[in-house]
């Protein structure tokens, strides 16, 4: 079985419709719906009619599709998946989709992400090529960071970093090949269930932000998590934290806690990833 969940916040239908359809098409069984909302908002009245009234919906429900909407408080987005993670863990999934609101996919994805994960048993976390509306590839495969690194993207002007950044995510792979990376962005997060039930969920300390990079290392220490470029999907990349200050602060909470839980300066872990990924892509290069 393949089920998914999205977090909500403040969105209405019309903010779902895409990664909906999305959903429909695909072989996810059933999808989870978590609402963060902290005001009153129409979402849950708009779910249960368009379970009721939609036509492609009431064709895949009848074929065995199930929608699920859970109103949670709401302690952070890794928190919220969780719920869903749990449900999948107990109803027996083998592989589970977390995604955003904000994104939406052809009907080829899910099953060519299954297909790799039934090849390949010793993959636990696949992210396809992540799209802009217009077509140019989101850097979504990265690195471990550093403090340093971190530190120049919040406060350096992006043309005095051009070099350390395009290092950080990965550009010069032109994300063109399989790269196993042990840093993929939570926007999109296929999982193999038997290894978040040995090497844990979403760590809840982390509110918002640093939660794709904490598990997604956790997965690579003891498996393969793969950028896949042969399949695509499609964003609406906003970087609100680099511009709202509110999330701004959430971001660089997180930041503070995901360097004391890892390590600084001293990090063993991610200076092997970071060199093993690098060497990867060198030698593949001069082949």
């Amino acid at each position: 079985m393949i089920t998914a969940s999205i977090v909500t916040y403040n969105n209405n239908l019309l903010d779902l419709e895409g990664i909906l359809r999305s959903l429909l098409i695909s072989p996810v069984q059933k999808v989870w719906v978590v609402d963060h909302s902290d005001t009153f908002i129409r979402l849950e009245g708009e779910l249960q009619e368009y379970k009721r009234k939609d036509e492609e919906f009431l064709k895949h429900e009848g074929r065995g599709f199930r929608l699920e909407y859970i109103k949670q408080v709401n302690k952070g987005y890794g928190s919220g998946h969780n719920v869903a993670l749990r449900k999948a863990i107990a109803e027996g999934s083998q592989y589970h989709l977390v995604v955003n609101p904000d994104v939406w996919f052809g009907a080829e994805v899910i099953p060519a992400l299954w297909r790799l994960m039934e090849e390949k048993e010793d993959v636990a976390l696949i992210m396809p090529k992540v799209l802009f509306l217009n077509g140019s590839v989101q850097c979504l495969a990265k690195l471990l960071p550093t403090p340093l690194d971190l530190f120049c993207r919040f406060f350096m002007p992006a043309k005095l970093i051009v070099r350390r950044n395009n290092k950080f995510e990965l550009r010069h792979s032109g994300y063109d090949r399989e790269m196993n990376v042990p840093f993929l962005s939570g926007c999109f997060m296929f999982l193999r269930v038997s290894a978040l039930k040995s090497e844990g969920i979403f760590d809840e300390r982390f509110f918002m932000y640093m939660e794709d990079v904490d598990l997604t290392r956790r997965l690579h220490a003891k498996y393969k998590t793969l950028f896949y470029p042969s399949v695509s999907i499609y964003h609406r990349f906003s970087r609100l934290s680099y511009h709202k200050w509110k999330l701004s602060l959430a971001h660089m909470a997180s930041v503070v806690k995901y360097f004391n839980k890892w390590g600084w300066i001293y990090d063993s872990s991610r200076r092997r990833f970071n060199k093993t990924l690098l060497k990867e892509l060198k030698t593949a290069n001069e082949v």
